[in-house]
């Protein structure tokens, strides 16, 4: 990979790096020879990136040469935005009091060189507010009212950084353009860069870390390197090519924050917002459904003036669902009018509609897994012991799982498959798990998941490492057409 670093003035940057050229922002923008470059990453050094500024537009056409600006405009925008600071201030709300905690002073200035700061107790401090606004050399104010709060952060000029940190600032830059600073580590060079946005230690995640490491060295056989990243490298989204979400999704949650924000950099992302948008919400996915003539329990989107219509229509027991529950989360069963009545009211103080679907005990769930609208694998999720769900939660017991049947797609009944497709192609052409119950020759689909289990030694049992395979062809496939152009 190229490496520049692009200022004003060269004479300006008195850095020597191996392997990486300081350029002049007005050669970068107007020689012919910095545009045709492949595969390069630009480290944008201007002193402003103030809109239509000389910075301004080093990010904006690095961008759209292809190449990987660090800041790029999000980032720029982002710094800009009160709203983002704000958001960025709570999500690093505990750290921000620690490491501020001894400041006697109502302010506070902290000034960011890659990721580091010249005094080391503020660098876990530094090291987010990088990952969070990445640009080389940032300042950051904080002001204290009741507790510390971040005002605003921007980008230090190369001419503006004091001289005591002068010394410090270069070696910041050396460490981390070498591969030793946040966020970076040597590796070779590969023809696509894949971010897998994972968080080993939330429960109940869609893949566990040995399958993320199996994803990883799939990958790595396509000539795609891939990266971990978790929910505090949101800023650096654009150094990628593609993102693939292993982490539970929703709407309001970060996942959601990185996935509008990969697509709106231009890179393949799985599970795209718009299948997080359409898969999340189950009244969506039972409207849906109907209009589309898949067989589906028989459902009612309630709210609190039809809340006696519920027993009468699908009687009981039925099954109240939240909006967006997931992992047998925010579904109960209810077993007379008067829990209909309660479960139901208090399901509505956090939405201003609830699903209520009519219950078809069975001993399993289908689950079909399908990708680019073809089948993957095929799994027979069963009850847990002496519950009426895959998962069993109790207050007063552990977690309890029913056992898990992979067996080849192609052994499948035909019509549980199909039925997967046709529900799956309704919300796009990613990764889904459908899920499904067979009572005779009817097939009812419960819902349409994104983000899917994929654990090792369950749904890869059969596939074993040709599961991983076949999702990273698809990444790659896509990584290619879009390349040529010519993939939406």
């Amino acid at each position: 990979m190229n490496i520049l670093i692009v200022v004003n003035n060269p004479d300006e940057w008195p850095l020597e790096v191996p392997e990486v050229q300081v350029v002049a922002a007005r050669d970068y923008l107007l020689n012919p020879q910095y545009a045709d470059l492949d595969n390069a990453k630009v480290f944008n050094c201007c002193r402003s990136y103030r809109y239509q500024s000389t910075g301004y537009y080093v990010s904006l056409l690095a961008a759209a040469r292809g190449h990987k600006p660090i800041p790029n405009i999000s980032t720029i925008q982002d710094m800009k935005s009160q709203t983002v600071v704000r958001l960025m201030s709570d999500e690093l709300e505990e750290l921000i009091q620690e490491s501020l905690a001894d400041i006697r002073s109502s302010r506070f200035t902290l000034s960011i060189y890659f990721g580091k700061n010249l005094a080391s107790r503020y660098d876990p401090l530094s090291a987010q507010l990088f990952k969070l606004f990445q640009a080389p050399f940032v300042r950051a104010e904080f002001a204290h009212g009741e507790r510390w709060a971040l005002q605003s952060i921007g980008p230090i000029a190369t001419r503006d950084i004091p001289d005591a940190h002068h010394d410090f600032a270069v070696q910041a830059a050396k460490l981390y353009l070498a591969g030793r600073g946040p966020s970076r580590a040597p590796r070779r060079v590969e023809r696509y860069d894949l971010a897998i946005l994972f968080d080993p230690k939330t429960a109940d995640q869609a893949s566990d870390a040995p399958a993320v490491q199996k994803f990883v060295k799939a990958a790595a056989k396509l000539g795609i390197h891939s990266e971990v990243i978790d929910k505090e490298d949101y800023a650096r989204i654009a150094e990628f090519d593609a993102l693939f979400i292993r982490e539970t999704t929703n709407v309001n949650h970060h996942t959601f924050r990185f996935s509008r924000r990969a697509v709106a950099e231009g890179l393949v992302v799985i599970d795209d917002p718009e299948s997080v948008l359409k898969c999340t919400n189950k009244v969506y996915l039972a409207a849906l459904l109907d209009r589309k003539g898949i067989l589906s329990p028989r459902t009612l989107i309630e709210h609190r003036d039809n809340l006696d219509e519920i027993a009468p229509r699908l009687g009981l027991p039925c099954i109240l669902k939240e909006p967006d529950s997931a992992f047998s989360q925010g579904v109960v069963k209810v077993d007379t009018p008067e829990e209909v009545i309660r479960v139901t009211q208090d399901m509505l103080d956090g939405s201003d509609l609830v699903i209520a679907q009519e219950f078809l005990p069975t001993a399993f769930d289908w689950r079909i897994g399908v990708i680019d609208r073809r089948p993957l694998y095929a799994c027979r999720y069963y009850m847990a012991p002496k519950h009426w769900q895959i998962i069993r939660r109790d207050l007063d017991r552990p977690v309890d799982y029913g056992r898990v049947e992979t067996l080849p797609v192609e052994l499948a009944p035909a019509t549980v498959v199909r039925t997967a497709i046709r529900a799956a192609n309704l919300i796009g052409d990613g990764l889904y798990g459908v899920d499904l119950k067979q009572i005779g020759r009817r097939c009812y689909v419960m819902e349409v998941n994104d983000n899917p289990t994929i654990q090792s030694g369950i749904e890869d049992s059969v596939l074993k490492d040709t599961l991983y395979d076949r999702i990273m062809e698809v990444f790659l496939r896509r990584l290619e057409h879009r390349r040529q152009g010519w993939w939406p």
